[in-house]
């Protein structure tokens, strides 16, 4: 019995160790409190517990059943779909300890990591650091710039003009894009004429992007909206129109056939008639004799 029992645990714990579930039990925080309050106890002696009533808890608060909240992490290289070197970011737990902090890719807020980047992006932005990395947001910067084309359309003024001021608010109308005046520069300022033209826009002082530009003729967009609306109006009344005349038509030949149809039938029961009158008259024997003028016999 007993050699059986120890062969059955020696090969158990010979075998490889295989589990599909984690042992390690959660690490979460339950705080609880006494139900019954320990009496005060004299100076320098401890406290009189009852070996029964004050083993006795209540649940104060788990920290189990607690929303999760994401750790507060300062990138320190550009990170996909996260940010750029320098931004504070906030992500998972898992996420931050097992890939972010372990590879250098960012370290704690710390007021002194907070203080030494902050310190970089303004010498940064006052281009006092050359060979920096291009930030996260200035990399997809670079890439809308590189992907726009910039149309503007020409005021019937007689002073019609396009300098850097324009161009930057032109930018800002119709792609929400910021661009400062002393970062732009035209091919031509100040522009009077139709044509194609071309600005560079440096980004964060690293990169500089061409940028085309096309002046156009003046065209009164609300007009030419309205005149837009107005010949969709028509074309639905058109066929609204159409429509109920095209079913009226057909309902007219539909009647139509079925008229002729109806005569063609009432011709054809005459004509059989008539034949059948004609066919009878010739089959029946005349047995009304004509006069004879032969004089009676006495």
């Amino acid at each position: 019995m007993w050699s059986s029992g120890r062969r059955v645990l020696q090969d158990l714990f010979c075998q490889p160790a295989v589990r599909s579930l984690s042992l390690t039990p959660a690490q979460n925080t339950v705080i609880v409190e006494r139900w019954w309050q320990v009496p005060l106890s004299k100076v320098g002696s401890p406290p009189r517990l009852h070996p029964r009533r004050h083993r006795v808890y209540k649940l104060v608060e788990d920290t189990k059943h607690h929303p999760k909240e994401n750790m507060e992490l300062i990138l320190t290289q550009t990170v996909p779909k996260l940010g750029g070197r320098g931004d504070t970011v906030f992500v998972k737990k898992s996420v931050g300890r097992n890939k972010l902090l372990p590879e250098g890719l960012a370290v704690y807020p710390s007021p002194e990591n907070k203080q030494m980047f902050a310190e970089e992006a303004k010498l940064i932005r006052e281009g006092k650091i050359e060979g920096q990395l291009q930030t996260r947001t200035g990399q997809l910067t670079v890439e809308f710039l590189k992907r726009t084309k910039l149309n503007i359309n020409k005021i019937p003024l007689d002073e019609f003009q396009l300098n850097k001021e324009v161009v930057c608010r032109q930018f800002l109308k119709k792609f929400t894009l910021v661009v400062p005046p002393h970062a732009l520069k035209l091919s031509q300022e100040p522009i009077k004429e139709l044509g194609d033209y071309w600005c560079e826009i440096t980004v964060n002082g690293m990169d500089t992007v061409r940028v085309p530009i096309s002046v156009l003729p003046y065209e009164d967009l609300s007009a030419s909206h309205q005149r837009q609306l107005k010949e969709q109006r028509r074309q639905q009344a058109d066929a609204h129109i159409s429509q109920p005349a095209e079913e009226e038509d057909a309902d007219v030949q539909a009647v139509s056939v079925e008229a002729s149809e109806a005569d063609k039938d009432s011709v054809g029961q005459v004509s059989e008639s008539s034949t059948s009158t004609q066919a009878a008259a010739e089959t029946t024997p005349d047995t009304t004799a004509p006069p004879s003028d032969s004089p009676k016999k006495e």
